[in-house]
């Protein structure tokens, strides 16, 4: 079974989010949108599009969507087929969260790692 087969997203919160999200759109050319974020849309070596995107997003940091984690930061990856990784890494003893999402934007689970950090896995909907 493949496991993780990309990132999905990088999440980070910070104490001025909407300070921060505009420094990066002013000096990395992030395009920051409302909601907080930006998607960035995959291309081959030659620049033709792709099906995927990774989304960037800063979040406030007295928000609890990193919960039981403390880290300020969670990365999102890509996976195959979410039940069967979920389970497999509870049969490997590692701490899986019992909450899982289903949704349009597809299936979410979470683990945590060694060191606290809230992993989140995220198998696309079809075709995507």
């Amino acid at each position: 079974m493949k496991r993780v087969t990309g990132i999905g997203g990088i999440f980070f919160s910070a104490k001025d989010p909407v300070a921060l999200r505009a420094w990066y759109r002013k000096h990395l050319g992030i395009d920051v949108q409302d909601w907080g974020g930006t998607a960035f849309e995959w291309a081959d070596g030659a620049g033709n599009p792709m099906k995927g995107t990774t989304i960037w997003s800063v979040g406030a940091a007295d928000a609890d969507s990193f919960a039981p984690s403390s880290s300020s930061f969670m990365l999102n990856y890509r996976v195959e087929d979410l039940p069967a990784l979920l389970q497999a890494l509870r049969d490997e003893g590692c701490n899986v969260l019992e909450k899982t999402d289903d949704s349009e934007y597809g299936k979410f689970g979470w683990v945590m790692d060694p060191e606290g950090n809230k992993v989140e896995l995220w198998q696309p909907p079809e075709g995507q």
